[in-house]
């Protein structure tokens, strides 16, 4: 049976050093068994890689800065669907997820679907309301405050100690060993991405990440435990290994459950000498490490999609444990006339 096409729209196509996932979700799209994916591109910049791949991306639009507000976003989508008629929009950086849960609705009534936390899930787990979170739902999360003038920490680091994790409201994060080292984050990050700056208790152990799908109503689509294997100067993984850890599948089948978690999500933890996980952040969307996932037998953005459609997806109960992902570069070469379109029209 010939199996549907739908037309998808994905942001973060910049797969530089600190990788956006729309690439590698892009590539679990291609590989999906039970539709056909066209794949329309939305960049923020002309020179965001994704953009010049033709193999993967049919189309690319650039689209506001999210920066720029809702109404300009929707005004640009407007014009997008007319054109290109998504069926669905997978949104890839925390800092655009705001302004597309506030436009779901319109979106639907444009013919687009999304797959989103709801506004109540997405603040509730901000890096500035973490401490609160760990409580409410039992998870441990390591101490942290919220500073918005660089002399706050004195009265901070009594509890904290050093070294601290000094963390930005969306990205960004650097371990300072002291004051001077604290003073240098706090004004790089913050001049980036605004206040307030998180400063938290550093977690001494192993890293782990769990990428996965939640329907909405509190069950498991799929989670994928991953253990950092090299990790870049930004505290990004370059590579990883899906590994098997019943405690640490029972917790993310715990915070989906409790929260009723809807859509893709990344749970970034520590686990101790002790053997107890520490959960250090949520970020509300794939990561950009999916591709293990999909490699491992749980293709989230083929689930994701078909799930924003409304379709029933019955949930992944394994995964092949002991596979890696390692992270590489290559040069592109790209016509100078592509760069000129992107730039000056917005499209290419």
């Amino acid at each position: 049976m010939k199996r549907p096409k739908i037309r998808i729209g994905v942001t973060g196509l910049n797969a530089i050093d600190n990788p956006g996932p729309g690439v590698p979700v892009i590539r679990g799209l291609l590989e999906a068994k039970s539709f056909d994916a066209h794949i329309i591109g939305l960049a923020y910049e002309s020179l965001e890689p994704g953009i010049y791949m033709h193999d993967l991306v049919n189309k690319t639009y650039q689209i506001p800065y999210p920066s720029a507000g809702a109404d300009q976003l929707i005004d640009r989508l407007e014009y997008i669907q007319e054109k290109e008629h998504l069926d669905v929009i997978i949104p890839n950086f925390d800092a655009e997820l705001y302004s597309f849960i506030k436009l779901s609705p319109r979106l639907k009534k444009m013919g687009i679907h999304t797959f989103l936390p709801t506004m109540e899930q997405f603040d509730e787990r901000l890096k500035v309301n973490l401490p609160e979170f760990g409580e409410k739902y039992g998870i441990h999360v390591p101490k942290s405050e919220v500073i918005y003038q660089v002399n706050d920490h004195k009265k901070h680091m009594e509890k904290l100690g050093w070294p601290v994790v000094v963390k930005g409201k969306y990205y960004d994060a650097g371990i300072a060993y002291n004051a001077d080292q604290l003073a240098g984050y706090f004004n790089k990050i913050s001049a980036k991405w605004g206040l307030p700056i998180i400063l938290q208790e550093f977690a001494h152990g192993t890293e782990y990440n769990v990428t996965g799908l939640g329907d909405g109503h509190g069950n498991t689509i799929s989670a994928v435990p991953m253990r950092k294997q090299y990790i870049t100067d930004k505290g990004k993984a370059w590579g990883g290994i899906a590994i098997t850890d019943e405690k640490l599948l029972n917790l993310t089948r715990k915070f989906i459950k409790e929260t009723k978690w809807r859509g893709a999500f990344e749970l970034e933890l520590m686990k101790n000498k002790k053997g107890q996980f520490y959960l250090l952040e949520i970020n509300p969307r794939i990561p950009a490490w999916v591709y293990l996932a999909v490699g491992v037998g749980q293709n989230i953005p083929e689930a994701y999609v078909n799930l924003a459609m409304g379709k029933e997806v019955e949930a992944f109960e394994t995964f092949e444990s002991g596979k890696m992902f390692v992270r590489y570069s290559w040069d592109m070469i790209v016509n100078l006339s592509d760069f000129e379109k992107i730039s000056t029209l917005g499209e290419l």
